[in-house]
């Protein structure tokens, strides 16, 4: 093997690794912005597929027009430009009120972030094999070679982004670390590079360009008015920040991607600043007045709020929490409030894979939902395999609660979800429970679903009568829900089809003025 032809391999090799790493750090960095789902990794691959295709074809004209190694110097110089102005135009338009739907919003703010800098990289490879081919008679042999090592490449950069580089340098550290990587690629196989002049030209001018960009870029914005704390874990973009509940206490918040998921009090444990949360405790003090202490279980720990609570209310009860990221187990000890010697035990792993592992049959009294947001919702835990799987579970009178953000008027994932849960609990034993007797607008309500029928009438009549405190919990009363219900589209979830990010979709584009302002428009 010639030193062209290594050099060749060399280069795309380069190209496609900083592409994929480019490619699944998109994923992360547009999180803040649109959310996790299915719309966004489709607009990601679809998008730079699309400039690695017109990249490559544009790239075989530039190759036959000017077949030069300072040709591919300017194309490796140019991706690192690419790579480094994502951080900065993210920053710039990721939070554009575009009217629009939230499909077509995804799709714009991922093509006019990460279509140019693919398209670049899609432009080396047909370089790179018009300046190796240089013996005809071995064409199949050089092209083959190059392609291996781009596909090479590909694949080390999966790999290696995904289990290894965003946790250790965090998306932003890493694009810089890609537009450095390229241009110095560009100094070292760029013919028009070799000069000293030209390297040190490129370096006076790229150098402080990095500089002035990089606080406003590349680092994380830590302010104690705004985040104190910023970590970019496997799962989630985590930050934590100052707030101040309705009552003046002193909090921290806890803000995963986009949403602020926890709110602790630090010296007060049995504060419960959301809502949803009272509706859980006041479910929690009726049935604990019969049966004692819990045994329950949360499938998603957040800020760990509510599990912190009961471990101080009720000492003897039982508190598992399954939360998958480890980064967040680990702030929740840190800097919100649950001591080192807690009796909360904590899996860090996924909730599906806990509950067909854990061998609890018939355990616990409670299973409480807290995995779903409004932007992203685990597909895999909204399903009838899922809901079979907690009800078994839980004890013949035990009872599974879900809190979802949705609009009872109009939303779509709602009343599949309830639909969903009557396939496996029996129509009746699932019910509707918000904080707001009017059930109007977009709100966290909670799904309540039981093996044995419930007797609500004693729930109100029990925690109205504990006087006190307003309370918090309107059940929907279960013929008019079933009214409504019928009235409704619907989807069963099922492990084979399972549509949840088209389900929420409109209510995204509700809740952050989209719709509405489309409407107000026409």
């Amino acid at each position: 093997m010639n030193k062209e032809v290594v050099k060749a391999n060399v280069v795309v090799f380069i190209a496609s690794f900083c592409t994929l790493v480019i490619e699944l750090v998109a994923g992360r960095i547009m999180a803040p912005y649109v959310g996790v789902s299915l719309y966004t990794w489709t607009s990601i691959i679809g998008v730079v597929l699309a400039g690695i295709s017109i990249g490559a074809y544009a790239g075989g004209l530039i190759a036959d027009r000017y077949p030069r190694t300072s040709t591919l110097g300017w194309l490796l110089f140019l991706s690192g430009l690419g790579a480094l102005i994502i951080s900065p135009l993210t920053n710039l338009i990721g939070a554009a009120q575009l009217q629009t739907t939230l499909m077509v919003r995804i799709l714009i703010l991922t093509t006019a972030i990460f279509f140019i800098p693919s398209c670049i990289l899609g432009m080396i490879s047909p370089v790179v094999v018009k300046l190796t081919l240089n013996n005809l008679s071995k064409t199949g042999n050089v092209v083959g070679k190059i392609y291996a090592f781009s596909t090479l490449g590909s694949i080390i950069g999966t790999f290696a982004t995904g289990f290894f580089l965003i946790s250790w340098m965090g998306t932003r550290n890493l694009l810089l670390a890609m537009a450095v990587i390229l241009v110095l690629s560009a100094l070292a196989f760029g013919g028009a590079f070799s000069r000293k002049r030209a390297v040190f030209a490129v370096l006076a001018v790229l150098v402080p360009l990095v500089w002035v960009f990089y606080g406003y870029a590349f680092k994380p914005q830590l302010d104690e008015k705004i985040y104190y704390y910023f970590k970019e874990s496997d799962y989630y973009t985590i930050k934590l920040s100052r707030y101040e509940t309705q009552d003046g206490q002193q909090a921290e918040a806890l803000i995963l991607d986009n949403l602020i998921h926890s709110i602790n009090v630090l010296d007060n444990p049995l504060h419960l600043d959301y809502e949803y949360l009272r509706i859980y405790d006041e479910f929690m003090r009726w049935r604990t007045k019969k049966h004692g202490s819990p045994q329950a279980l949360f499938i998603g720990g957040g800020g760990y709020t509510y599990p912190r609570y009961l471990e101080v209310k009720y000492p003897s009860a039982g508190i598992d929490v399954v939360e998958i990221d480890p980064e967040i187990t680990k702030v929740v000890y840190d800097y919100l409030g649950v001591p080192k010697d807690t009796r909360i035990r904590s899996f860090n792993e996924d909730g599906r894979w806990f509950v067909m592992n854990c061998g609890n049959k018939g355990k616990y009294d409670f299973i409480f939902g807290d995995a779903f947001n409004d932007l992203s919702i685990p597909y895999h835990l909204t399903t009838k395999e899922f809901a079979q799987q907690l009800m078994d579970l839980l004890k013949p009178d035990g009872i599974l609660m879900a809190n979802m953000i949705d609009s009872y008027e109009k939303g779509l994932m709602l009343p599949s979800y309830i639909r969903t849960l009557e396939q496996v609990f029996g129509k009746g034993h699932v019910h509707l429970v918000a904080v707001a007797p009017d059930f109007k607008g977009i709100s966290t309500c909670v799904v309540v679903a039981s093996r044995q029928s419930l007797d609500l009438d004693s729930f109100v009549r029990t925690i109205k009568s504990e006087g006190g405190t307003e309370m918090i919990s309107h059940v929907f009363p279960q013929e008019r829900l079933q009214e409504h219900l019928a009235k409704r589209p619907f989807v069963i979830l099922t492990d084979d089809y399972v549509p949840v990010d088209n389900l929420v979709a409109p209510i995204f584009e509700e809740r952050f003025g989209y719709k509405k302002n489309r409407e107000a428009e026409e």
